[in-house]
């Protein structure tokens, strides 16, 4: 996918400007900030934000600040750059490796990845109390969002239960609960993001937030698959791990065949969230499809 590769780039132009831009006394934690946060990976979620954005701007007609969209992206991939930097340390999925590079906590040493972390999710809060060029209303909105992915009810609630599920068995419905806590919201709240500083309506907002919770599902399930039909290589750290820490999932569930099934439906779900709007909706809905045939 092109427009993805290229929006993918941006967001990582941006990173790399925002960082080398950072004066700090603390070089040591600048760097493994920056180790993380620039090691890689599909930036899909910040590629979330800019279509989203692209997509409330064209529905709306109000000229994209293409520079704040992208500030937008760059502060969600830092909160998703900080959620995997303490996923891979020892007292969580204790991997070594993460997107086929030494883990924070195996280029530095275990406290600096706790602090790199701590620090890159601080400093997407400040990216976004910092916009310039949004409403007042629309930073406290984007602010709310990032914020509730994030916390009891979004990813680090989720985590708990992707570790208590270690040791209780389980049902589809609750392996859902956990996805979405852990992986989806802040997956739902790239898209909403994207919406406000794109200036979208409710109604439109309300679309992408229905569109984002099919998708990050989705994601997940695709991730499940992965792990256990791809290699080590291609996914850029150890495969099979979810067997072997005995982690709940779908694929584990129902099998192979119905998690791709379900996985597939859930990215019609995406489509039909969004299909009043028509030809403006194809980089979202391209984006749903690549989500679940991507091979890393």
């Amino acid at each position: 996918m092109t427009e993805l590769f290229s929006q993918a780039q941006a967001v990582t132009r941006w990173l790399d400007q925002y960082f080398t831009a950072q004066q700090a006394e603390a070089d040591k934690l600048k760097q493994a900030m920056a180790y993380s946060a620039l090691n890689g990976g599909k930036r899909l979620r910040g590629c979330l934000v800019l279509s989203s954005a692209q997509l409330a701007s064209d529905i709306s007609g109000q000229k994209l600040d293409s520079e704040s969209v992208l500030a937008v992206a760059g502060a969600v991939e830092m909160l998703h750059a900080y959620s995997l930097i303490h996923d891979d340390l020892p007292a969580m999925d204790d991997a070594e490796l993460r997107r086929g590079k030494a883990a924070a906590h195996i280029a530095f040493d275990e406290a600096t990845a706790i602090l790199a972390g701590d620090a890159l999710q601080t400093e997407a809060f400040v990216i976004l109390s910092t916009l310039s060029s949004v409403s007042a209303e629309q930073q406290i909105a984007l602010i709310r969002t990032l914020a509730a992915a994030s916390g009891l009810q979004g990813m680090a609630g989720g985590q708990m239960l992707d570790l208590q599920a270690m040791e209780a068995q389980l049902d589809a419905s609750g392996i859902r609960q956990m996805q979405e806590l852990k992986t989806g919201a802040l997956i739902s709240a790239s898209c909403i993001m994207g919406g406000i500083a794109g200036g979208g309506d409710a109604l439109l907002v309300n679309a992408l937030e229905r569109y984002s919770q099919a998708i990050g599902y989705a994601f997940q399930i695709a991730d499940d698959l992965l792990d256990v039909q791809a290699s080590a290589e291609q996914i850029g750290k150890p495969a099979g791990r979810d067997e072997e820490q005995n982690k709940a999932s779908i694929v584990r569930l129902f099998g192979v065949e119905k998690a791709r099934q379900m996985a597939q439906d859930l990215v019609d779900e995406a489509v039909d969230a969004l299909s009043a709007y028509n030809a403006a909706a194809q980089p979202l809905n391209g984006l749903a499809q690549y989500i679940i045939t991507r091979n890393q």
